[in-house]
């Protein structure tokens, strides 16, 4: 690093520490689920439509983490860097296609959990109900032509204000360069906003029509039994606070995320590295319960933690 170049932060530099230690856990976790069940794949050569969206959404997250750790070490061993730097290109396009790629796969595994849970006798919701697990390669394959998209979109928009700093021959973080960080922080702050707001919109109205069919249903179960310790209503109420916990926590990952794009030089701005924490936080909060709340992975977590204490 040169001798004029930007020292980072010590709030900044705790803050990425922070942000490195939440990615390691999602990257155990994560990768705990994609090793799991991609040995069962491959050993029965057939997996459940379910745990193929599981998989494809933890395969997606395990890479996210890491490209989010190369994005922040490389942010700090070149605090200067622009992102027109080739380095700081690729590992955008990283970003923003594994970011687009987790959400859709979200949207895609809530659209999944509500057809095939949720109790409505509607033709259509019951002509769905037979076909949505046909349909699984189509949604694997559709997270990744929006994702494709999405990054084209962006790296389209950061070439525009390439050849705008080349022509105009400014100093990004100077005053000089005010017109590009504007262009560029409207671009990109509505652009995240629109194409990430579709994925959490729709997993938001699925997850809606579930919990109307949960509140429903728990709501039947309540006056055909005795009390709250029937095994029946616990399962219902466990049910309905997974799936609020699911949408706080994805809806709290989502606005952090579009908030933490307020910029695109981030060593000079706290809040970018806080927003990032706590879409991390989410993350990582989010694939832990999604771990936990699969029986078969939670009883294998179970048996290795058991076989460990044995063998100490």
């Amino acid at each position: 690093m040169a001798s004029g170049d930007p020292v980072v932060d010590k709030e900044v530099l705790i803050l990425i520490i922070i942000l490195f230690l939440l990615c390691l856990v999602a990257v155990m976790g994560n990768g705990f689920v994609v090793v799991a069940l991609g040995m069962k794949w491959f050993l029965r050569r057939t997996l459940s439509s379910y745990n193929k969206l599981l998989v494809s959404l933890g395969a997606y997250r395990f890479c996210l983490q890491w490209a989010v750790i190369g994005k922040s070490i490389y942010n700090v061993l070149h605090p200067t860097a622009l992102p027109y730097d080739p380095t700081m290109q690729f590992l955008n396009f990283l970003w923003d296609f594994l970011n687009s790629a987790t959400l859709w796969s979200c949207t895609w595994l809530g659209f999944f959990y509500c057809i095939k849970i949720a109790n409505f006798t509607h033709p259509a919701f019951l002509w769905l109900k037979c076909k949505v697990s046909g349909w699984v390669p189509w949604l694997l394959l559709s997270c990744v032509g929006f994702s494709g998209l999405n990054s084209i979109l962006f790296f389209t928009g950061n070439q525009i204000l390439y050849r705008s700093y080349l022509r105009d021959n400014c100093q990004y973080w100077n005053v000089t360069g005010n017109s590009i960080r504007s262009f560029e922080k409207f671009y990109f702050f509505s652009l995240k906003l629109i194409t990430f707001s579709i994925p959490v919109g729709l997993f938001l109205i699925f997850m809606a029509l579930l919990l109307i069919s949960l509140g429903r249903h728990t709501k039947k179960t309540l006056l055909s039994l005795s009390g709250f310790q029937d095994p029946p209503l616990q399962a219902h109420i466990r049910a309905l606070v997974a799936i609020i916990s699911f949408v706080t926590l994805l809806t709290s990952g989502f606005l952090a995320l579009v908030l933490s794009s307020g910029t695109r030089f981030p060593l000079q701005e706290v809040k970018q590295w806080v927003w990032q924490v706590v879409a991390h936080l989410c993350i990582a909060v989010h694939s832990a319960l999604l771990l936990f709340s699969n029986f078969k992975l939670r009883g294998m977590v179970e048996r290795g933690c058991s076989s460990r204490c044995v063998a100490c």
